[in-house]
């Protein structure tokens, strides 16, 4: 057990009526730590990472986030998500609001910050990421890549605990893909802590400090790297790697 952990899974499981999605996971994640989830589809990376910002309820084990058990049936599930920043495939910005208002809404909506401190704080972030010149545009006015970036800054700006990325590059043209990674390996690189769900198996090689592969709901192998690219020992992880790194 390691009681410095900023996020902490034990023995974690989830079914869909009679499908077992999730089958006993453990996994302990430290501040500024990068974990890299990879695996095929239905695998259970998305489900893993939903339970961890209680958008799906586990059937059994606990999720501990700073030390603090959030699974327990009395916790807010809103407080908690205001302390996890997450993003997924589909961009989920509001359409009807400006990228600075989505940008900005947690902060003055959750944390209650004052609209001038949220908006400047959010200017800076969407300048940081090339997008200051449309903070006053509607999302549907950017594209794909562009809104991508917009909802990684609005899951950044209330300075979460921790960063939840869904396969956030799957539903990208191919040319985007780049700007939407450079971001996410920029936040690696200021020492956030993230745990990603991704198919981009040289991006995870390079950026993650710890690899789990996720197989049919367990965690079948992970280490660094080094370890999980260079010499996996799990028969299905050299199975599974070899379709992406041959």
């Amino acid at each position: 057990m390691n009681d410095t952990a900023v996020l902490r899974l034990d023995n974690i499981h989830k079914s869909f009526g009679d499908t077992a999605v999730l089958r006993g996971i453990d996994l302990s994640i430290n501040s500024h730590e990068v974990v890299a989830v990879i695996g095929s589809s239905g695998s259970g990376k998305s489900t893993l990472l939903r339970t961890i910002n209680l958008l799906e309820h586990i059937d059994d084990g606990q999720i501990w986030l700073q030390g603090v058990d959030i699974s327990d049936p009395t916790t807010k599930s809103d407080a908690v998500r205001a302390r996890i920043g997450a993003v997924f495939q589909s961009y989920n910005l509001f359409p009807h609001l400006s990228v600075l208002d989505n940008v900005t809404l947690a902060s003055r909506h959750v944390l209650r910050m004052p609209r001038a401190e949220a908006e400047a704080r959010g200017l800076e972030l969407l300048e940081r990421v090339g997008l200051a010149a449309q903070a006053k545009a509607f999302p549907d006015r950017l594209s794909g890549g562009q809104q991508q970036r917009a909802a990684i800054v609005r899951a950044i700006a209330t300075s979460p605990e921790l960063l939840l990325l869904d396969e956030i590059t799957s539903a990208l043209d191919p040319e985007l893909v780049t700007e939407v990674l450079d971001l996410v390996r920029a936040l690696a690189a200021d020492g956030a802590t993230i745990v990603m769900a991704t198919h981009e198996m040289a991006f995870a090689r390079d950026v993650a400090d710890t690899i789990v592969f996720l197989d049919h709901g367990i965690i079948a192998e992970r280490g660094t790297p080094a370890e999980v690219f260079g010499s996996p020992r799990e028969a299905r992880t050299q199975e599974f790697l070899g379709r992406f790194l041959t």
